[in-house]
C-alpha cells in the first residue's frame, strides 16, 4: 500500500509585469520636443528681437522636457522601446537644428557645428555597433557635455552683448564634447575586447 500522498498543488508565481504602454507622459514629452524643433527653427530665422527671444524660450522649454521625460520614465518605469529611439533623436534634432541655424545666420563658426555634430552622430552610431557586446552607460562627462551645449546655445540665442560669455561657454562645450567622445571610443574598444576575450 502506497503511503505517498498526492503531489502538492503548484503555487502560482507572481505575474510578470506588463511592459509600459507607449502612450505615456514621458513619450508624450519626447514627441512634444520633436514637434517644437520646426517651430524653433522658424522663430530663429524671423528678424526681430522679440522673435529671437521667442526662439530662446522654445529652445529652453524643449531642453527642459528632455530632463523631465527622462526622470519620469525612470521613476515610474515608463521606459519603452519607442522612448529609447525617439529620445536621442529628439535631442540630436534640437541641438543640430540650433547649431546649423546659428551657423547659417553667420553667428557661429561652421567648424564648431561640424565638430559637435560629428561627435554626436558618430557616438550614436558607435553605440549601435557595440550594443551586441554590451551597453556603454551615460557618464557624468556626457551629462556635463549636454548641459554645456544647451547653455552655450542658449547664450547664442539670447540677444545682447554676451559675446565673451557665449564664446567661453561654447569653447568649454566643444572641449568636453571632444574629450567625452574620445572616452566613449575607448570604452567601446575595451567593451568589444572584453567580450571577444
Amino acid at each position: 500500500m502506497s503511503t505517498v500522498g498526492p503531489e502538492p498543488a503548484a503555487v502560482p508565481g507572481p505575474e510578470p509585469a506588463a511592459p509600459p504602454s507607449v502612450y505615456n507622459v514621458a513619450n508624450l514629452l519626447t514627441l512634444v520636443r520633436i514637434l517644437l524643433v520646426p517651430v524653433f527653427v522658424w522663430l530663429l530665422f524671423v528678424d526681430g528681437t522679440g522673435w529671437r527671444v521667442a526662439a530662446f524660450v522654445v529652445f529652453a522649454v524643449a531642453s527642459v522636457t528632455d530632463k523631465i521625460d527622462g526622470d519620469l520614465a525612470r521613476k515610474y518605469d515608463l521606459v519603452t522601446d519607442f522612448g529609447k529611439i525617439a529620445d536621442p533623436i529628439a535631442d540630436k534634432a534640437l541641438t543640430g537644428a540650433a547649431l546649423i541655424g546659428l551657423s547659417v545666420l553667420g553667428e557661429l563658426w561652421w567648424w564648431v557645428t561640424a565638430v559637435i555634430l560629428a561627435r554626436e552622430i558618430g557616438i550614436t552610431l558607435l553605440r549601435l555597433v557595440v550594443i551586441r557586446y554590451g551597453v556603454i552607460p551615460a557618464s557624468k562627462g556626457g551629462k556635463l557635455k549636454t548641459l554645456l551645449q544647451v547653455v552655450a546655445i542658449g547664450l547664442f540665442l539670447l540677444p545682447g552683448p554676451l559675446d565673451p560669455l557665449r564664446w567661453a561657454t561654447m569653447a568649454a562645450a566643444v572641449a568636453v564634447t571632444v574629450v567625452t567622445g574620445v572616452d566613449y571610443v575607448v570604452q567601446a574598444w575595451r567593451l568589444r575586447r572584453a567580450a571577444l576575450a
